[in-house]
């Protein structure tokens, strides 16, 4: 992350998103990611999640231009997820992902603001011209989020994974910076 960035804070209308720091690695963020159904559709769910592993992942972050962002809510400041941000300079891209974790926050558009909001950061403020994000079909809040959020369906990956032992399409969502 570069200097600038280790300061970064993005207000959406309900989220604030700020760097993740170690002082995040809570027995509630770790429930997060042992929880069944938050990571019912992420292959997270194949891992086990220490603090050390926890930590580590964090510390890959340091140095890369790589964002790992906590999302918290405007009105309380209360950590309710994550959001990254895997940028390849190079090619002008990023690729999201997120992952709401209070589960109190789930169809409440805690989501799609913080994920507009940091991809508008990405494409009009680092000036990236395309933002990318994937998901499986049957996820579908993850669906919502992207095609709200302006993205459009790039590509599909036909039965890629395996959720319950059923074949699940991945689909690849974009969106450019416009012209």
């Amino acid at each position: 992350m570069a200097m600038e960035e280790a300061l970064l804070s993005l207000a959406g209308k309900q989220t604030l998103l700020e760097p993740f720091t170690a002082a995040d690695i809570s027995d509630q963020y770790l429930g997060w990611l042992g929880d069944p159904e938050v990571v019912r559709f992420s292959n997270q769910r194949f891992r086990v999640h220490t603090r050390e592993s926890s930590l580590a992942y964090l510390g890959s972050f340091a140095g890369s231009g790589n964002l790992f962002l906590g999302i918290r809510l405007a009105k309380d400041r209360r950590l309710v997820g994550t959001i990254t941000a895997y940028r390849s300079l190079p090619h002008q891209t990023a690729d999201m992902g997120i992952l709401v974790g209070d589960r109190t926050c789930w169809g409440r558009g805690i989501g799609l603001d913080a994920w507009s909001r940091l991809m508008d950061y990405l494409l009009n403020v680092c000036h990236l011209r395309k933002v990318t994000g994937g998901t499986l079909r049957c996820n579908v809040g993850m669906v919502r989020i992207m095609e709200r959020s302006g993205m459009l369906l790039e590509a599909v990956r036909a039965q890629q994974e395996l959720v319950d032992q059923v074949p699940q399409d991945a689909l690849y969502y974009a969106k450019f910076r416009a012209a």
